[in-house]
Formats: structure tokens, sequence, C-alpha cells
């Protein structure tokens, strides 16, 4: 018998995480300076990563040939989340952190239900775990509580919430969340995962954080990937009850978190200059895009992250036009949604550069 039919069934099933394409990529495939490549495809912070967790990294160089030290991260994050450090979990990156919790409560013979368009690392980790996916019909492009509270079974040990939704930007208001939560039996786990939450305006803005003493079923998930810049360092955090943290650190690796991560995102939850920045910068690109894309007559998804998932005619070749002229966005077809593409907010120029860019393939599609 082939090694690759001794491995199991389960893991064979798994489709590959496929991530954006990279600059150097796109450089060497289409013979392009690295300068004139825009990279808007994999939800980055445009402005880089945070200054203070920039020097922070310099100071922390002189120190690599120790083995890391999470008790900073751990008490800069209880005083920023107010929770125990015994609530907290690190990770390598928010989905290091999605795939602890699915090896502790997911198994052959268990399930885990999530969205149709939800991130890919939910089947990913559910599948991995050899548990079952339960996929449920979105509800305009996002999370249908009703119909997932539903889909419960007694197998069930697990639900994926991304709030806001990556891919496609859907929000939901944190009454129905709340209510949602309070309807789900106990031995359910809840993960809501929060990568986004920096970037909710004000008036969606709200603290799941309150809830874990009521739902000690709940785990929310964080990064540092996004608003505060840190993607390619990897490190992330998960808030729950004591109980679960317990369970998640036992089968974490050791030193899963490495000392320029640990000492970047240390500081970075610091910088609250930084933050704003970016987030301000975000609100004026959102705008931007959106009226770019409403002058070229896209239909798009009202976004609550840092990205917009818009439909065009023919999405495989407009992608292919766009990363001729050096753009790279994020084609869906993997999330079941082959007639959308999703793009980053960047900078003022960036977004100028991708809506021209989005205006020519459009126009050569048309020509077609």
């Amino acid at each position: 018998m082939a090694l690759h039919d001794q491995s199991l069934a389960y893991v064979r099933a798994i489709s590959p995480y496929q991530p954006g394409k990279p600059i150097t990529q796109l450089a060497r495939e289409m013979g392009l300076a690295v300068e004139q490549i825009v990279k808007l495809a994999s939800n980055e912070n445009p402005l880089g990563m945070s200054p203070k967790a920039r020097l922070a990294i310099e100071a922390a160089l002189s120190d690599l040939a120790r083995y890391p030290d999470d008790f900073d991260l751990k008490a800069a994050l209880a005083a920023h989340t107010g929770a125990d450090r015994s609530c907290l979990v690190l990770g390598n990156g928010s989905n290091d952190v999605l795939d602890l919790v699915a090896r502790v409560f997911l198994g052959p013979g268990r399930s885990a239900i999530f969205a149709q368009y939800a991130f890919a690392v939910y089947p990913l980790a559910t599948l991995s775990a050899g548990a079952k996916a339960i996929v449920v019909p979105a509800k305009e492009y996002g999370h249908d509580l009703s119909a997932m509270r539903s889909a419960i079974r007694s197998d069930t040990r697990m639900i994926w919430i991304a709030n806001p939704n990556n891919p496609t930007g859907t929000f939901l208001p944190h009454p129905e969340l709340k209510a949602f939560l309070e309807d789900v039996p106990d031995e359910v786990v809840v993960v809501l995962d929060e990568a986004y939450n920096d970037y909710l305006p004000p008036e969606q803005r709200y603290d799941a954080l309150t809830w874990l003493k009521e739902h000690p079923n709940l785990v929310i998930t964080r990064t540092f990937s996004k608003i505060y810049g840190l993607a390619g360092l990897r490190i992330g955090y998960a808030v729950t009850s004591p109980t679960i943290a317990d369970l998640m650190n036992r089968i974490r690796q050791p030193f899963n978190c490495n000392n320029l991560a640990l000492a970047a995102a240390a500081a970075a939850l610091d910088d609250e200059e930084f933050v704003t920045r970016s987030y301000a910068l975000n609100r004026d690109g959102m705008a931007q895009i959106c009226g770019g894309l409403t002058q070229l007559a896209c239909r798009y998804i009202p976004s609550s992250g840092n990205f917009v998932t818009f439909q065009v005619a023919n999405a495989v070749d407009v992608n292919a036009q766009l990363l001729r002229q050096g753009v790279i966005i994020r084609p869906l077809a993997g999330y079941s949604l082959p007639d959308w593409l999703r793009v980053t907010i960047g900078t003022a120029n960036e977004n100028h550069r991708f809506l021209a860019a989005l205006e020519a393939a459009l126009s050569n599609d048309e020509r077609k």
C-alpha cells in the first residue's frame, strides 16, 4: 500500500489553505520590479508595523540565543483585556490558537458548525481533527445564527463564528450574538474570532470579554496581524475560561511564540496613536474603495473589516488582468464565490492604483 493511502483519510480530504500571492512571486512571474507591485490581497496593515513594536524588536535582537519568556506579553494582555493570566493562550498567529481549540474539543465522532463563506481555517481545523464539518447556508453572505442553532446535533462540540466575517466583511450586532450564546448548550464551545474587531466603527463596537464569566464555553480569539501590523511575526491569542485555557495550554507547543513576536506584540498594545492612525486610514480608504466600486457599477458587500468583497462578471479574467498590471487582490473561488474578488484597504495611492487597474480590466473585458 502506498504511503499516501496509509495516511488518515480525513487528512487526505483537506484542501490546503491558499494564501494571498506574495509580491516576490508575482515579480518573478510577470518580470515586474517589486516596487511596481501593489499587494491588497491579505488584509495587512498598509502602514506597516507599530513604531513602538519596531523599537521593541531592535531591543530584543540581542537576546535571541535565549528561549522565549511570555511573561511580559501576558501581563500586557491581562492589563489590556482585564482578563486574568490564567485565561490567556498565546499562539503562532490566531490560526494556531484556532487549531489548538479544535484539537482539544474535536475528533472522530464529533462535529463542528460554521457558516458558508466563513474563514477557510475553520474547515481546515475541523477536518484535521477528524471531526465532521456542518456548513450552514449563509444569510446575506454572513452568519444565519438561527439556522446555526438549529444545526446543533448530539455530537456537536464546537461552533465557529467570525465577527466581522472574513472574507465577506459581514457583522453580527452584539444583541443577536449574545442571545445566540445564551441559547447554545453549555457543552458546545463557541469560538468567536475577532481578528478584525479593531476596525469596527463606534456604533458597532461591543465588548465580548464581559460575556466570559457568564459563558465559560466561549473562546475569543484575536490577532496582532491586522491593525497592529505584525502579520509576518505570527502572534495571536485567545481569552477564555481558565478551564479551557488550561486544556489548550496542555497541547500548545512549548515556545510557540518567538522572542521578537512577544516583544513586538507587547509594545504594539501600548501604541494607541498607531492604532488610531491605522483605523482612520482604513475608514477613509473604505470610503474611497466603495465609492470607486460604485462608480464602476460593481456590486459589493458592505464591510466592517479592512477589506471589501465585490462582484465582477468574469472574476478569473479580471484578476489575471490586475496581476499583469502589478495589482494583487484575492480571488474567492476557493470560498465558493467564483464571481467575487476581495480587496484589502490600502493607502490612498494604493487604492487609487487598484481602482484604475480595475477600470482598465473591466473595460478590456467588455471589449472581448
